[in-house]
């Protein structure tokens, strides 16, 4: 007969051999902490590996709605059709932390991905393509937030 007990020791091999092998997620190791608590668009380029001054770009797409009905959940979308994109970067100026989402890109991933996000008030966002010479380039627009996300 199978314990509560017997099942968690099982369980805690089972993690102990995945992660000597590495085959355990290391999700501490994609978090970039000081993207992810910048106040400003600049500062999180910045982490995140950017260099220079980002450029708006056609080649970037952001779909995002006018007018949030509803602050907490925004949906956004972000697209590239620039050769070599290494990271695709979701960012909400007036929010507390500009960083939203970063995808990582590899020539194996097509460059659009669709996520939702919290805005706490009406803003520009920021899509952002990040090629692998460290060059920003962006769409912008001005999204309206009819009731607030971010503790609103």
């Amino acid at each position: 007969m199978q314990t509560r007990r017997h099942t968690l020791k099982q369980g805690a091999v089972v993690a102990g051999l995945l992660a000597g092998t590495g085959l355990f997620p290391q999700y501490a190791l994609a978090f970039n902490k000081g993207a992810f608590e910048a106040k400003n668009l600049n500062d999180a380029l910045k982490a995140l590996g950017a260099s220079g001054a980002p450029q708006a770009s056609d080649a970037v797409s952001l779909t995002a709605p006018d007018i949030a009905e509803n602050g907490a959940v925004v949906p956004l979308a972000i697209a590239s059709t620039l050769p070599d994109v290494k990271q695709l970067v979701l960012l909400v100026e007036k929010n507390p932390n500009a960083l939203v989402a970063t995808f990582k890109v590899t020539p194996e991933v097509e460059p659009s991905f669709a996520t939702r996000t919290k805005m706490g008030e009406s803003s520009d966002v920021y899509a952002v393509a990040i090629t692998g010479d460290g060059k920003a380039h962006y769409a912008k627009k001005e999204v309206k937030v009819t009731l607030g996300g971010c503790g609103g």
